[in-house]
């Protein structure tokens, strides 16, 4: 049996080495990606900030190991549990129960399970090693031990196709899962369609597949049933039992499996597989998605940096273009929010996770994939015209910053004035509509400029509430990005308007204690308060008073005089940085602490940029370093991640900080300028033209920037070097 086995391993070994010589002259920057990076979680109780309680997993990372191409339907990853782990694979398992063809990394989708057996015992799954796995962008490869089966599997952007090495080539079965998703799951069913093929449909997400298999189908053994769960503290009814395809023995050639998928159809699915896939090989299925990812990779170029930061760049820079992903099919089919089927000629493309992304990773995105994003704002905007609302996303309404920012940055080809009249909706109309869209307690903020929490004696982190504060805070980022519209479209009434209401973070500022504070209907303070505890949902998001209380990137002048003046303001920017965090105060998506500054979380990533605002740089520098240092790539194999990546908001910090360019403020065409990891950054533009950012030295500290060899004032550069291309030189000490 060993020597068989190290036979099968020798086998695939030289099958993957290769594949990967088709590859071996187009990997210059895929070589760099380490697609497993956030898969661990932060062990360290010194970065994770507390000691986790017993059988608590931090989320950090919550990443998948998989294929897929940049903004894909099919991302196919193995899956080592369901709930609670947020992609489905966590690195510290040692079994693999199956492989999905849809994820977000956030407790989302993991749809259609599927996994090769050979002589399954009664529990489901195996064992494996990551001595025996491997991962490259486009591909994904491990050894199933119980089953004796090497998997490989590659994707395209609707289909996933798999090459199944069975040690024993009896018996040979492939599990379909079908009542399990990392979503909930509503119904199922499968058929067989010949002798060949199988398909079938898994409700809750409501996706559609359609499969061919190499070898000859000799049975499907349905087990499909029924059986109740606790749903809110109610039983309901939900299907049970999965599908297992024999295969009939026929030779020692590995077992091909090409999968399509569709949102529409059965058909659909099928005609998905048929164009993009067909009867091509799975070693030209798998080199298409390495030159995919190599020529999006390419935008970047850089010269210097230790192998680590270049490691991080890229697979930062990778991790940020897996979402959002296309919903519609190779024929232009989508079913919208009404779930209904139609064809509007646009490529439909799920909601973007905006109260994360819109920070800085949809910024990338319109800087590296205009097109992507021109289709994100039109499937949004087919959304709103059938709601009356943008789409928000958990919190806060930053559809408005996301489609600001692309139409300053001149992605224009959407129908602005639609767009914007339904953004107005979003920041006048509080929502009645029960399909859901608009802006929580705006009939509050629209009275008072602010929106009030309860009083709650002994809060706990789940104490419940309406985040108030945070609601504030952003709304009134929301309100100056849409006046940025108006005012492009000479709408100086509601430019006005909204400009005003911009200001409305200054209603949450309490000056006696120089913090945001939670306020109460009667307009008071919220009296048990406590700056360092920090709250999923009472006066603040899943933050605490500290990591809020910066936020304002629309008016830093204005905060800066909120505080006394930049000496007042460093001061408080020095404490933010250097408070210790209370070891006791848990709450689990909040972790990983410089003092009080959290980077496991979004809420208070642009504050080590707030020095550069009052003569500063050199102290947003340090903060930076120590972040893209010590909390990106830690542990013993420089996979954990200090925090969630929440669909690449957290890869794409990395990489603007580590280029030395940051969108501070989102919405607006420009970015500050910092010390980049590496001497040198060349930086295609969408229209083929360059910008090269140049830091000789091993300096940190910045003395001169200079455009073009000309000297700026202050630390901010044009968007318009993203049209023209050109030169940043960047002088330090």
């Amino acid at each position: 049996m060993r020597a068989r086995l190290k036979n099968v391993l020798n086998a695939a070994a030289l099958t993957i080495i290769a594949s990967t010589a088709v590859n071996a002259q187009t990997t210059t920057y895929t070589k760099y990606v380490n697609t497993f990076v956030g898969t661990e979680a932060v062990a360290d109780p010194k970065i994770l900030g507390y000691v986790a309680p017993k059988n608590w997993r931090p989320w950090s990372g919550l990443t998948f190991p998989g294929s897929s191409l940049p903004n894909a339907m099919v991302q196919v990853s193995p899956m080592t549990k369901y709930q609670p782990a947020g992609a489905g694979y966590e690195y510290e398992d040692s079994t693999i129960v199956s492989f999905t063809h849809t994820n977000k990394g956030h407790w989302n989708f993991g749809n259609v399970p599927i996994l090769p057996m050979s002589k399954p015992g009664a529990t489901i799954g195996s064992k494996f090693s990551h001595k025996n796995e491997s991962s490259s962008p486009g591909y994904y490869q491990v050894y199933l031990e119980d089953y004796g089966v090497n998997v490989q599997l590659t994707s395209t952007l609707r289909c996933a196709y798999y090459k199944f090495d069975y040690k024993d080539n009896k018996d040979r079965q492939i599990l379909f899962d079908l009542s399990k998703a990392l979503s909930g799951v509503s119904s199922w069913e499968i058929n067989q369609d010949g002798d060949y093929a199988v398909k079938g449909f898994q409700g809750g997400e409501n996706i559609y597949f359609y499969a061919v298999f190499s070898s000859k189908i000799a049975s499907l053994a349905d087990t499909h049933g029924t059986t109740t769960k606790t749903v809110r503290n109610r039983e309901v009814s939900a299907p049970s039992g999965n599908a297992i395809v024999h295969l009939v023995d026929d030779g020692k050639q590995p077992v091909e499996l090409k999968i399509g998928f569709s949102f529409v159809s059965t058909a659909n699915a099928k005609m998905n597989l048929d164009k993009e896939v067909g009867n091509k090989s799975f070693a030209t299925i798998r080199s298409d998605a390495n030159q995919t990812w190599e020529n999006l990779l390419s935008t970047i170029q850089v010269k210097g940096g230790t192998e680590k930061q270049k490691r991080m760049l890229y697979s930062c820079f990778y991790r940020s273009f897996l979402w959002p992903v296309i919903r519609s099919d190779v024929n232009g089919d989508f079913t919208d929010i009404d779930k209904k089927v139609v064809n509007t000629g646009i490529t439909y493309y799920t909601e973007p996770s905006l109260w994360d992304t819109y920070r800085n990773k949809d910024v990338l995105l319109e800087l590296v994939t205009p097109n992507v994003t021109l289709n994100v704002i039109k499937s949004l905007e087919d959304k709103g015209d059938k709601t009356g609302y943008i789409p928000t996303f958990f919190h806060g309404d930053h559809g408005a910053s996301s489609i600001a920012g692309a139409y300053l940055r001149g992605i224009d080809g959407f129908d602005i004035k639609d767009t914007y009249k339904i953004l107005l909706n979003n920041a006048y109309v509080p929502p009645t509509n029960p399909r859901g869209g608009g802006r929580q307690y705006l009939d509050e903020y629209l009275q008072k400029g602010y929106i009030s929490d309860p009083e709650i004696e002994n809060a706990t982190e789940t104490a419940k509430g309406r985040a108030g504060v945070s609601k504030t805070l952003e709304y009134s980022y929301d309100d100056y990005s849409i006046a940025q519209i108006a005012k492009k479209l000479g709408d100086t009434a509601n430019y006005r308007k909204l400009m005003a209401r911009s200001k409305n973070y200054k209603n949450v500022f309490d000056k006696s204690v120089n913090f945001m504070r939670g306020r109460l209907e009667n307009g008071g303070w919220v009296q048990n308060f406590n700056p360092q505890y920090p709250y999923y949902e009472w006066q603040f998001r899943e933050a605490n008073a500290w990591q809020v209380s910066f936020f304002a990137p629309h008016d830093m002048p204005g905060l800066i005089e909120l505080y006394g003046g930049p000496a007042k303001f460093e001061a408080k920017l020095d404490s933010f940085f250097t408070t210790p965090w209370n070891p006791h105060y848990i709450a689990r998506n909040v972790e990983t602490f410089i003092g009080q500054y959290c980077q496991g979380n979004q809420p208070d990533h642009e504050a080590p940029f707030s020095y550069t605002f009052i003569g500063k740089p050199e102290k947003t520098q340090k903060v930076l370093d120590n972040i893209m240092n010590n909390l990106y790539g830690i542990g013993p194999r420089d996979i954990e991640l200090a925090g969630m990546d929440d669909a690449g908001e957290m890869s794409a910090w990395f990489v603007f900080s580590s280029l030395g360019l940051y969108p501070v403020s989102p919405t607006d065409p420009k970015y500050i300028v910092t010390a980049p990891l590496f001497d040198e950054v060349k930086w295609r533009t969408s229209n083929g033209k360059y910008i090269t950012i140049s830091k000789p030295g091993k300096g940190r500290g910045i003395t001169s920037i200079k455009v073009d060899g000309k000297p700026i004032g202050g630390y901010f550069v044009s968007h318009d070097l993203f049209k023209n291309g050109g030169t940043i030189a960047i002088a330090t000490k």
